[in-house]
């Protein structure tokens, strides 16, 4: 796996639900070797509110509130995580990145946002939403 890479919000998950021990135990190690140094690791602010939003609300044991802007914040504070963000032109791209490839608009966006800030390689459960040619999507579940 290259060392350089965005991260969705479903690997950010997983790292923090209890019902998926599998997949939280390669999650979780992500994210450690994140926070140690080991990878450069980019999120955007739209990831920050989905993990906030689905460790909530989406998972089968949501975290409590608290618990959970301690989490995001812990992102958000962390050095080791690259905070990337997008803006009105991001969301225009977005918007024909959308209908051209025939793709949800929120995982265009990601893609744009990606692309603006020259990251290439994404880690996510959902490879199939991010097959472009421009983007190389990796899902750290499968061997």
């Amino acid at each position: 796996m290259d060392n350089e890479f965005f991260v969705d919000t479903n690997i950010l998950v997983y790292a923090f639900d209890e019902s998926e021990k599998q997949k939280r135990a390669i999650a979780k190690k992500i994210v450690e070797e994140t926070i140690q140094g080991s990878n450069k690791a980019f999120i955007s602010n739209q990831v920050l509110a989905e993990l906030f939003v689905a460790l909530t609300q989406k998972i089968q044991n949501p975290v409590e509130k608290e618990k959970a802007q301690i989490i995001v914040n812990g992102f958000i504070d962390s050095i080791h995580w690259k905070k990337i963000n997008y803006n009105a032109n991001t969301v225009s791209k977005a918007m024909e990145t959308s209908s051209k490839e025939k793709m949800h608009f929120w995982d265009a966006v990601v893609i744009e946002t990606m692309l603006e800030n020259k990251v290439y390689t994404i880690l996510t459960e959902n490879t199939k939403h991010f097959n472009l040619k421009c983007i190389k999507a990796i899902n750290p579940f499968k061997n």
